[in-house]
């Protein structure tokens, strides 16, 4: 007996998908379905996440290549905007990261519970109003936070990377969410800043950054001999390979910022980098001393008041002006006595003392 061979044009798509309509429909019907969704919506935000991931990836692979270099850290002495191009990058891409993974989780909830009881579909408007009189009283902070995070990384207030100071919390910022920001101070402490709660931000990495220098010197000195050496001293040191790229600009005295009795300060200012002012103000104190060492001066250091005890009197926090005398101690105020009087005592009446 032959074997006939089967006729393609008796297959059903149709019975096919209504067998596994009946399938579904079955039993295990909406812990599949449950599944079904749990996993879609995985491998939806693993992709969305992913696309993110590249975006963000070659446009600072892009700015490192047009740059000409490897490292991102080696961005510090590249144009300011190629940095601010980085920064806001990957602040966008942790925003947009975050959006994603709220947006996959809402709707996957919302088709789970719809596998559950097909009914309670009809029921989301009341759900809806219910959570909009939610969102009105309880939630009014996690809007603000989400709002206000998507105004900043808009905005460009800040970026990861950058040195900021929220009024909170001051140091380096390490990630930029949809509803919290988080930074890491000088000390290594990560702080997590509600974005609602961020009224204001200084960002210290924006552009450019300045040092200032303030020295004291005694007040006889020769003001202009000391300026002008501490100028060729600043500027000797922008000559340098080095430090050429870190300061943008020539340094300046300012001139007297302050005169007291037996000292005049002086200030010294330069333009720099953002990334690089500490290591600049620390190289230009060291060469500072180096000059007035050179010079034989010696800073004035501060006066502090002292009692008989040899304890120092008042705050230590703010030293005592020079050439105002100290004070005499508090002495306790004298007491008069009264001399006291006796009185005669009152024999009773009708007997005797």
């Amino acid at each position: 007996m032959r074997l006939q061979p089967a006729d393609p044009e008796g297959f059903d798509p149709g019975a096919l998908w209504a067998t596994f309509a009946a399938f579904f429909e079955g039993p295990f019907g909406v812990p599949l379905r449950i599944a079904a969704i749990i996993a879609i919506a995985l491998v939806v935000r693993l992709l969305l996440q992913l696309v993110i991931r590249r975006v963000v990836n070659r446009v600072i692979s892009g700015v490192k290549k047009k740059q000409n270099v490897d490292d991102t850290a080696a961005l510090q002495a590249s144009p300011v905007a190629a940095m601010r191009i980085v920064q806001r990058t990957r602040a966008f891409g942790g925003v947009l990261s975050s959006t994603v993974t709220t947006v996959v989780v809402l709707v996957s909830l919302v088709l789970i519970v719809s596998a559950i009881d097909p009914n309670a579909t009809g029921a989301f408007s009341l759900i809806t109003a219910a959570l909009g009189a939610g969102l009105g009283f309880g939630a009014q902070n996690v809007v603000r936070d989400v709002l206000n995070g998507l105004f900043i990384v808009a905005e460009d207030q800040l970026g990861v990377g950058d040195v900021v100071d929220t009024g909170q919390a001051t140091g380096v910022v390490e990630n930029v969410g949809i509803r919290v920001t988080t930074l890491r101070d000088v000390n290594g402490t990560v702080w997590y800043v509600r974005n609602g709660e961020i009224l204001r931000v200084g960002n210290m990495s924006q552009g450019w950054a300045r040092v200032i220098l303030d020295l004291s010197i005694p007040y006889d000195t020769d003001v202009d001999q000391v300026k002008d050496r501490l100028l060729q001293t600043a500027v000797a040191m922008r000559g340098d390979g080095k430090w050429k790229r870190l300061m943008l600009e020539q340094p300046e005295i300012w001139g007297i910022e302050s005169i007291s009795a037996d000292s005049v300060v002086l200030r010294l200012v330069v333009k720099t980098r953002t990334g690089a002012k500490d290591e600049v103000a620390r190289e230009l104190r060291a060469r500072a001393k180096r000059t007035l060492d050179e010079l034989g001066i010696r800073l004035p250091s501060p006066v502090v008041a002292t009692d008989e005890t040899g304890a120092a009197t008042g705050s230590t926090d703010t030293p005592v002006i020079p050439g105002v005398m100290k004070g005499q101690p508090a002495t306790k105020p004298t007491t008069t006595t009264r001399p006291t009087t006796t009185r005669p005592t009152t024999p009773p009446p009708g007997g005797r003392t």
